[in-house]
């Protein structure tokens, strides 16, 4: 995604690479003393299945990586149990690697942590910069995966890098069909949570159940099928600049053909910034796809002050203007959903609304129905 000509300021933001401290904005809690590592989970001496793997950066587990222990995966349907700790390591899931599962062993997602700080124009060893897609800690392609408790980071910095243009720094990329994610937190500035397809032919399903992602620049973008339920969203705020918008929460990309982009339910957008000063969406249609129309729906969700409430779409690419997309409201609260001017603001009626449930987005996958899921 493009940023806006805006010099940023620096936020707390790092991530000790020991493994042993850990800043993102929010303080991760102290273990237990004499908690097990792996909690309920059992351990690699008491093992449930031979189909569950333990990684822990300490060492008590069968792997301290996370990249370790999914090369180690032969098939489908294992499961990793990750210890607490900060693994900061790039993580790659292939299309062969299905029906994988992650269990954060605390079950807490501030205790375990995939992070790395790569961004777009990070040069690579063999030469060039790694672009958008290589720039993410985690890249899911597998279908079947589902995350637990786990916080997926990005901890680049654009003030640590003032000649790096190319500052996407994704999180995690998301590509494979039915990923759910539940108690997951998705920490970054530009690009942060990239949910996606494998191509523009696939239509990708994927659900996030009472999650947590912060960023300012296009934090949630790709053009997968989306269902964001119970989230939490939250804008960072840049103090060293003094006009609007500092960013943009959606930014889509739906393929044409596909009937169903985004959709945010019973979920609250908040903000470390002014009020006003946040766009909640902006259309981006990628100079690959030119036909997509992108798609997104929010509705039965708070939107504080931080979302400008006057116009709260803006333009991408004036070729693609946001009333030519497929961006609509119904029954939001807060202050940044109050309609001053109706025309900036699209509503679905009632009998529009039906049909813009969960169960119409993902059809007949109901990851929600998984015990303890809502």
């Amino acid at each position: 995604m493009t940023s806006p000509q805006l010099p940023f300021s620096r936020r707390s933001f790092v991530v000790a690479s020991t493994g042993a401290a850990l800043a993102l904005g929010l303080a991760a809690p102290a273990r237990a003393a004499g908690r097990p590592r792996f909690g309920r989970y059992g351990s690699p001496s008491r093992r449930r299945s031979a189909q569950t793997l333990y990684v822990d950066a300490a060492g008590s587990g069968d792997f301290t990586t996370v990249q370790a222990a999914v090369t180690a995966v032969t098939g489908s349907g294992y499961t990793l149990v990750i210890a607490p700790g900060v693994y900061r390591e790039t993580v790659a899931v292939d299309v062969t690697r299905t029906e994988l599962t992650w269990i954060g062993a605390s079950e807490n997602p501030r205790d375990v942590v995939v992070v790395y700080d790569n961004a777009a124009g990070t040069p690579k060893p063999g030469g060039g910069t790694y672009g958008t897609t290589g720039s993410a800690t985690t890249l899911v392609q597998a279908a079947g995966f589902t995350a637990s408790w786990i916080t997926f980071a990005n901890d680049w910095l654009r003030a640590d890098h003032p000649g790096v243009s190319g500052t996407q720094a994704v999180a995690i990329k998301v590509q494979g069909d039915r990923s759910a994610f539940r108690h997951c937190r998705f920490l970054g500035h530009q690009d942060t949570l990239y949910a996606d397809s494998m191509n523009r032919d696939a239509y990708a399903r994927q659900y996030f159940a009472h999650c947590y992602a912060e960023g300012d620049v296009d934090f949630v973008f790709g053009r997968a099928t989306a269902v964001y339920e119970h989230c939490h969203f939250r804008t960072l705020n840049r103090t060293d600049l003094t006009s609007a918008p500092l960013g943009f929460v959606f930014a889509p990309s739906t393929v044409g053909t596909n009937p169903r982009g985004y959709l945010v339910t019973d979920s609250r957008i908040t903000s470390e910034a002014p009020d006003a000063f946040y766009k909640l969406a902006r259309p981006w249609v990628p100079s690959s796809d030119t036909a997509a129309r992108p798609m997104l729906t929010v509705r039965d969700t708070h939107l504080g002050a931080g979302i400008d409430a006057v116009a709260p779409y803006t333009n991408m690419s004036d070729t693609y203007p946001w009333q030519s997309q497929r961006f609509a409201e119904y029954r939001n609260t807060g202050p940044g959903a109050e309609i001053t001017v109706p025309e900036n603001r699209p509503q679905l009626t009632a009998t529009e609304a039906e049909s813009a449930t969960r169960e119409a987005y993902l059809g007949d996958w109901t990851p929600w129905l998984r015990q303890g899921w809502c």
